[in-house]
């Protein structure tokens, strides 16, 4: 807060960015929240008039932003605010689209921004809310229902409603608007053969066939979801050893609530068949949470080869790798495979299972 760049929070629709804005006036009186939905304050911000747009900050030092990303050239209106000299107001910026705000944003604020990406709760947030008990006791409910945060504290009917209306139309509101697709239901119907090929390798040409177009639409399609911050994807870990599967990928859900609504399939943990998919999207979600707290600039992948041998997730950051297995059953033993352990510099291996959730505080 006491930087001059400008602060820019990322994040899905729900995850709260408009929630964080109230804490930090909570603990800044002298903030005001415009919100770029409403259509008197975005008609002044688009007109690019300085003087009219610094009227609306009513001398208040903090001046917030929130759904930024409805202003057409919003990063050029910003860009302005940040070079003006007779403004010295610390401006946040609020977005539920990175492809939005982010290429509106991004050439005319290098070096003029701080970015932030918020995710749906932690695990560890979620214990400092409540306790560490009731992480315990939740934990299979976040594999059905994610951590969304208007979603944890409902009761299990209104969860399910509640995540029905997420992951309709609203979650992808901005991919509408601002992409202008001509066939949504094609993208929901994308979605839908994603999330039930988490934990799987993803082949484009058959999610093409599937979906009857383009192997081009298909990738736009997944570029736009990731954008939205719905999903992220993984690629695979490789050294040009001949047997490592090299331009592969896997997509995952930023939250499991909205994976297990795309299928409309809420039932029991202990019922369902694809529980070691949910717990793996779980646990990479949930590390990237982690990561991104703690500031620990690591490239994420994933490893396989030819004849089976495989890792869940490699992290590697400054030339070290650590390697992780993510298995819901205890019971279940896994090794490092021999071949990589053999070729790479492997600093840790872990068997992440719903007995060790704490390795996520």
């Amino acid at each position: 807060m006491d930087a001059k760049e400008i602060i820019i929070l990322f994040g899905a629709r729900q995850v709260g960015k408009s929630t964080i804005l109230e804490i930090i006036k909570e603990k800044y009186s002298d903030m005001i929240i415009l919100n770029c939905e409403n259509p008197i304050i975005s008609d002044v911000l688009q007109k690019q008039d300085i003087s009219a747009i610094f009227s609306l900050f009513d001398g208040h030092q903090i001046v917030a932003f929130d759904e930024a990303q409805e202003i057409p050239e919003i990063g050029k209106i910003l860009k302005l605010l940040y070079d003006e000299k007779e403004i010295k107001q610390k401006i946040i910026a609020t977005g539920s689209s990175s492809f939005e705000l982010a290429n509106k944003t991004g050439e005319p604020l290098t070096g003029r921004n701080i970015k932030f990406k918020v995710f749906p709760l932690s695990i560890s947030e979620i214990a400092a809310k409540k306790s560490w008990l009731s992480v315990l006791e939740s934990r299979n409910d976040f594999l059905i229902y994610g951590t969304y945060p208007g979603v944890i504290d409902l009761p299990q009917k209104e969860k399910r409603r509640k995540l029905l209306e997420l992951s309709g139309d609203y979650l992808f509101k901005d991919i509408y608007k601002f992409e202008q697709l001509r066939n949504p239901g094609l993208l929901r119907k994308l979605l839908k053969a994603v999330a039930l090929q988490v934990g799987n390798l993803v082949s484009i040409p058959e999610l093409a066939n599937f979906t009857g177009v383009s192997v081009i639409t298909v990738e736009r399609y997944l570029d736009l979801l990731e954008k939205s911050f719905v999903i992220f994807k993984i690629g695979s870990y490789s050294s040009n050893i001949r047997n490592e599967l090299k331009k592969s990928k896997k997509y995952y859900f930023y939250d499991n609530g909205i994976r297990n609504a795309v299928l409309n399939h809420f039932t029991p943990v202990d019922e369902r068949t694809d529980v070691g998919a949910l717990w793996e999207n779980f646990c990479i979600a949930e590390y990237i949470k982690v990561l991104t707290k703690k500031e620990r600039f690591s490239n994420l992948y994933f490893w396989r080869t030819y004849d089976g041998a495989e890792i869940d997730l490699v992290e590697e950051r400054d030339g070290r790798i650590n390697a992780f297995e993510f298995k819901w059953n205890p019971k279940k033993k896994a090794r490092i495979p021999a071949s990589f352990n053999e070729i790479y510099p492997v600093e840790s291996y872990q068997v992440i299972n719903r007995d060790n959730l704490n390795f996520f505080r």
